[in-house]
């Protein structure tokens, strides 16, 4: 049996957002034209936080959408920045977001690119 090549990434990092239902195309698109080359979204339950922000007069939805982003170290608070504005993350109850180092990640990256990077 052939033994096949894994190209380890580990430069990289898990940016999270976590927004109302709706937003995330918006952010993603705000993500992708600050350097990030793809996303994943899901779709959750939010609880906790709604009580006490109801308090305050705001309505604030149950169903969120989760946002994943992979990208390079180097263009961590680039991408981190341009989700946090597009999505009005500085307003109570529009979302949070975090940042999780990577140790490494794997996926498919053609030879001639993985020749590029090796240089």
């Amino acid at each position: 049996m052939s033994k096949k090549e894994i190209t380890v990434l580990t430069d990289v990092a898990l940016i999270t957002c976590i927004v109302q239902r709706g937003l995330a195309d918006d952010i993603i698109r705000a993500a992708q034209d600050a350097g990030a080359q793809g996303a994943t979204v899901y779709y959750a339950r939010g609880s906790g936080v709604r009580e006490r922000l109801g308090a305050l007069g705001l309505a604030i939805e149950v169903e969120k959408e989760v946002i994943n982003i992979i990208v390079a170290t180097d263009q961590i608070d680039h991408v981190f920045e341009k989700m946090h504005v597009i999505g009005k993350l500085d307003t109570p109850g529009m979302g949070f977001m975090y940042v999780t180092p990577l140790e490494k990640a794997a996926t498919y990256i053609p030879h001639e690119i993985v020749k590029k990077l090796s240089r």
